[in-house]
């Protein structure tokens, strides 16, 4: 987990370019306004930046052959593949070229699937978002947090916890260590603000609790039950929350380079002992976690999260009014974007943009979906120094020929 150090790489600029909230804040918008195929005239034709050649497209190239962007792109129009690029190695020790059906580390682009679980229990009546952490029978916690903290205020950033500081360089040996630890940390947590209140804390437990939730009530453990019900429900196959071991091994999985201070770079799963000297990730190293924290990340290809995004509008995942209580606008962040509960949700050029980044050392991620017009982009990168919020920018602007800021109705 990246504890969200880069508060999901810059909470100011992402909800500047694209309404990206941090881990507390959820997404936006009803995905369901239109059926996958029925969307108004004038949005079937591809947009020139967007298609194969094009503005997009250009940008990500030279970013590559400036040394500044190794890892997939894709764009995908009503679930057809209009752009589909891949660069630099996902291993280079093997020789081992980053292509299509690479997985890459998600980071905080994996927390939505928490959200999506939640809501999958609340629709079929095991649960409700009013329930408090105390109403699900969670043991540990303090008094005020058990009896005030609800579902909904974890999973739109509202909860007025605040959790202790997580142990950076603790290398994890096992699935089981990590969710004792996990699990101890959210009960440390405490109320430092009033639910239902947006606030400056930032608590990780807002993930981490809501996991544990899931867990009570299926009686799987997070990581079981968001592989079978949403990663194998979508036909993500290449998507998993792989363990260390599987990082090191497996050909298909993405290692993520790490800068260091010295300008040199290394790949952080093979290099434990290194951390990242950036200060809003400082002494962090992603291969330290032998699996996933409890509710957040994961690993998954880009054609995976393009089947995702579709999964959320057709039905599979969810039906249609638990889809749009998950996108639906809650918490406004900007003049035209919006937390919810998961990514978050922007009004640009009269039009909605669903967006949920994560990043780490070695790792950016990003999956957009465009319900209005039926696109979906991706970004997954294995390197530092990815210029992500900008490359979200360009996503944006050729998918739907407005920029960034340019919200509203109109």
């Amino acid at each position: 987990m990246d504890s969200d150090a880069a508060r999901d790489i810059d909470r100011r600029r992402l909800v500047k370019w694209g309404g990206l909230a941090t881990a507390g804040a959820v997404a936006a918008v009803p995905l369901m306004g239109a059926g996958i195929d029925q969307y108004p005239s004038g949005h079937d034709r591809i947009p020139p930046g967007a298609r194969p050649g094009g503005a997009y497209d250009r940008y990500v190239a030279r970013l590559a052959a400036e040394g500044k962007f190794s890892g997939v792109v894709m764009l995908s129009h009503r679930g057809r593949t209009v752009l589909s690029r891949s660069y630099g190695m996902a291993d280079k020790e093997k020789g081992i070229r980053n292509h299509e059906g690479t997985a890459f580390t998600l980071s905080s682009a994996g927390k939505p699937f928490n959200a999506v679980a939640i809501l999958q229990l609340a629709q079929q009546g095991k649960l409700k978002l009013t329930d408090t952490v105390g109403d699900l029978k969670l043991k540990g916690f303090a008094r005020d947090v058990a009896g005030k903290v609800s579902i909904h205020h974890m999973l739109s950033g509202t909860s007025g916890m605040n959790t202790p500081e997580e142990d950076i360089q603790r290398v994890f040996q096992s699935r089981d260590e990590v969710h004792e630890y996990r699990e101890r940390w959210a009960r440390q947590s405490k109320l430092v603000g009033t639910p239902g209140v947006p606030n400056a804390f930032h608590a990780g437990a807002e993930t981490v609790i809501p996991a544990l939730i899931v867990e009570a009530v299926s009686g799987k453990t997070y990581w079981d039950y968001v592989e079978e019900n949403i990663f194998r429900r979508c036909g993500m196959t290449g998507s998993a929350f792989y363990t260390r071991p599987q990082w090191l091994t497996d050909k298909r999985i993405a290692h993520p380079y790490m800068t260091l201070a010295d300008g040199s770079h290394v790949d952080a799963v093979r290099n434990l002992d290194k951390g990242s000297p950036f200060p809003y990730m400082l002494g962090r190293n992603p291969g330290r976690a032998f699996i996933d924290a409890l509710g957040d990340g994961g690993f998954a290809t880009a054609p995976d999260l393009i089947r995702f995004a579709r999964a959320l509008s057709d039905g599979t995942l969810l039906d249609r009014p638990w889809a749009d209580v998950l996108t639906a606008a809650k918490i406004p962040l900007g003049p035209a974007s919006f937390g919810t509960y998961g990514p978050s949700a922007e009004i640009i050029g009269g039009q909605w943009a669903i967006q949920r980044a994560g990043g780490n050392p070695g790792v950016c991620a990003n999956w957009s979906i465009y319900p209005d017009t039926g696109w979906v982009g991706v970004i997954l990168g294995n390197c530092d120094n990815v210029p992500l919020v900008e490359m979200i920018g360009r996503e944006l602007q050729a998918v739907t020929g407005a920029s960034p800021g340019d919200g509203g109705g109109g």
